[in-house]
């Protein structure tokens, strides 16, 4: 008998015995095991929308480190940065930190073009997995938060808006007008028929 004759024979062998362990594993008794409790909601549901998102910036050449906010679909410019955060979730305390902001970066050229450099999500985290690495800047998300220092972009244009507006001018009640006085050398001409004209 050659090796080749025994290599069927053996697969045989070994398939009829896994049919009768998974048999023999199927007729067993299963042990009573407890109802599991519900699955908790996802983490998804618990994660907390913020109105603002804290971003830090290194000017390379100067070596300056800035940390600034930036209300949720404002622009503002950092360097020849400009960046723009479309959202930004954080977590509840009691849970583990994971904060992220989808954040789209525009660098201004020195042609004076805009072009988009970056678009996607920033995690607070793991500042380095999709930082914007630029030649001379660099941005990265630092948190979210529910409030900032600067003012928010709605009150700036309102208080702008209010300083534009004219303001009304003061109203006085009308006083009749007392009527022209007359000349003595002139005479006026009869309103009631039209055309008519004094000849004097």
């Amino acid at each position: 008998m050659s090796f080749f004759n025994l290599i069927p024979t053996g697969g045989l062998t070994l398939a009829a015995s896994l049919a009768v362990s998974t048999a023999a594993f199927a007729a067993s008794p299963t042990p009573a095991v407890p109802a599991a409790p519900a699955p908790a909601a996802p983490a998804g549901s618990d994660r907390i929308t913020n109105p603002v998102a804290e971003f830090a910036g290194i000017d390379k050449i100067t070596g300056r480190i800035i940390t600034f906010d930036v209300y949720i679909d404002e622009t503002v410019q950092f360097g020849a940065l400009q960046v723009t955060p479309r959202v930004c979730y954080s977590r509840p305390q009691t849970e583990e930190p994971r904060t992220d902001s989808f954040v789209e970066v525009d660098e201004i050229t020195l042609d004076r073009k805009i072009r988009r450099i970056f678009t996607g999500w920033m995690f607070a985290e793991s500042p380095g997995l999709n930082a914007v690495e630029h030649a001379v800047y660099d941005v990265w998300l630092k948190e979210c938060k529910q409030k900032s220092d600067v003012p928010a972009p709605d009150a700036t244009k309102a208080d702008a808006t209010k300083a534009d507006a004219p303001k009304p001018a003061a109203t006085k009640p009308a006083a009749a007008k007392p009527p022209a006085a007359a000349s003595p050398d002139a005479k006026q001409p009869d309103l009631t028929e039209p055309g008519a004209t004094d000849a004097n």
